[in-house]
């Protein structure tokens, strides 16, 4: 092993052996994209200070063929966030979005490649990163499709409804958490014993990766944004910045008028040397250190010094992500460990490893496949893998135009009301819909020492692709799971409204 620890072909390969054991005969493509670390200051846009940390997208596309369909498809997408806070020896694992398209053979690969995944990190002797502290944090919300566009339109996706996918997840946390018990030899101070809690784990018992600031005192200073972490996408988040800025019943306040800039008269030469300032005098901001000594806040924002993870808790439940009439759950899974293995020497926090690819790839792939394909038929959708697959490799090589968004095409009277307007630009993306970004602004990050990677060929047959052939016996389905996965007609009553009589004329 090497001493930068294990690369991106290693992670792709541990993926493609736990799919070999599942059932069926087929062949398997797997294209993984892995970021290289890059700084991230909007992790806890709240604390004070804020700490430094880095952030990792994961992209994994798995498709899939038979030897009743040549042609591959895709089948399953998953979507990671990395984070690493070195000043605690933390390490978030966000999954943001897992998808199926429900079109390739049953049983699907999604469960088994998420504990692939989860399984790669947890494991202090795979992990690639340099913490002791691990948490793998999801929110659970049933919807039709989340990375596949349009392939809740196939009528071979059944996507669960919302306690089933709450049910699900926890399934595949818990046999994650099992099979790691079973069949990976951990080291002996890892506890990787299961016990789900109801509640929340932003407890103070817990390891928090953020922890508060001492007071003079040496108690902490009670501060909701270093405990509860933002993510894209997530309700948290959402009401941390609602709380943040809570005006606390007032009404939006008057901005406070601008201080009177301070003003330093330059030497002859000095002005001469600065045609700029014309009139001679030099500004100086408000924040300079000279007015009060520091430019930070002297206290949290808002109410997050007086609302504390419990009450924040309770008044999460009553949010409308939560009480829309839907189930929707929050999963965390912490895993401590004392120490890594000695073979994985810690690489610089920043430096990207052999494999990684630019986070703007990452996007760029993302938004084609969100705005670019559709998946809402067989042809549709191996047309979309090829397309994807194909822009994956072109990039990798130098070249490889990418798709732009998906056009209905219009008939012959359509075509001629709208001969004037011109077709969209090949090159035209969208962005894919995301949480707007937080409130809290004002804070610069400084450039990435190191150089952006730049894959190539050799790139993407070493690390980023590869197949598999799988041959094993097919799963026999009891016909009862099939009778209850199958949808029945619901019979709709009509009300028999009983007749009135007629009313009688008076005499």
């Amino acid at each position: 092993m090497s001493s930068a620890g294990p690369s991106v072909g290693a992670l792709r390969d541990a993926i493609l052996s736990s799919l070999s054991h599942l059932p069926g005969t087929r062949t398997f493509h797997v294209n993984l994209l892995l970021s290289s670390p890059r700084k991230h200051t909007d992790l806890f846009p709240f604390a004070l200070p804020r700490p430094k940390t880095t952030i990792q997208d994961l992209l994994l596309l798995i498709s899939e063929s038979s030897p009743t369909r040549k042609e591959h498809l895709f089948v399953t997408a998953i979507e990671l966030s990395i984070y690493v806070l070195p000043s605690t020896s933390s390490g978030i694992v966000y999954v943001t979005k897992v998808d199926s398209t429900g079109q390739g053979m049953f049983p699907s690969p999604t469960s088994t490649a998420i504990k692939a995944l989860l399984k790669w990190y947890m494991n202090p002797q795979t992990r690639p990163i340099p913490v002791d502290n691990l948490w793998v944090q999801l929110f659970a919300r049933a919807q039709s499709q989340y990375l596949f566009p349009n392939s809740a339109d196939w009528p071979g996706k059944k996507p669960l409804s919302d306690v089933r996918l709450c049910a699900w997840w926890k399934k595949v946390l818990s046999d994650f958490h099992s099979d790691s018990e079973e069949k990976v030899q951990l080291q002996s101070s890892w506890d990787n014993t299961a016990g789900w809690v109801y509640g929340h784990p932003y407890a103070s018992h817990s390891p928090n990766p953020c922890p508060p600031p001492s007071s003079s005192n040496g108690e902490p200073v009670m501060n909701l944004g270093h405990f509860i972490p933002s993510f894209d996408d997530d309700p948290k988040s959402r009401f941390v910045d609602e709380i943040a800025y809570d005006t606390n019943g007032e009404g939006v306040k008057s901005p406070q008028p601008k201080k009177k800039r301070k003003v330093i008269r330059m030497p002859s030469e000095e002005r001469d040397a600065d045609p700029a300032d014309e009139d001679g005098f030099l500004a100086v901001p408000n924040n300079s250190t000279e007015d009060d000594g520091s430019t930070a806040p002297k206290r949290p924002l808002g109410r997050l010094s007086r609302v504390g993870t419990d009450e924040f808790w309770e008044r999460m439940s009553f949010r409308q992500e939560c009480v829309a009439g839907q189930v929707t759950g929050f999963f965390t899974l912490i895993v401590s460990s004392s120490s890594r293995s000695p073979a994985l020497a810690a690489p610089p926090p920043i430096q990207s490893q052999p494999g990684q690819v630019s986070s703007q790839l990452i996007k760029r792939v993302l938004s084609s496949l969100m705005t670019g394909v559709e998946f809402s038929t067989i042809e549709r959708a191996v047309k979309a893998t090829e397309t994807i697959e194909g822009a994956i490799k072109g990039l990798c090589d130098g070249v490889g135009p990418f798709p732009g968004p998906v056009v209905t095409s219009l008939g012959p009277a359509a075509r001629a009301e709208r001969a004037g307007t011109p077709p969209p630009p090949s090159n035209f993306l969208l962005h894919p819909p995301s949480t707007p970004p937080s409130k809290q602004s004002g804070v610069t990050v400084s450039p990435n020492p190191f150089a952006e990677p730049e894959p190539s060929f050799d790139t993407y047959a070493t690390h980023i692709h590869a197949s598999m052939d799988v041959e094993n016996a097919p799963l026999v389905r009891h016909a009862e799971t099939i009778q209850l996965e199958q949808q029945q007609p619901v019979t709709v009553l009509t009300v028999r409204r009983k007749k009135k009589r007629p009313v009688e004329p008076e005499a």
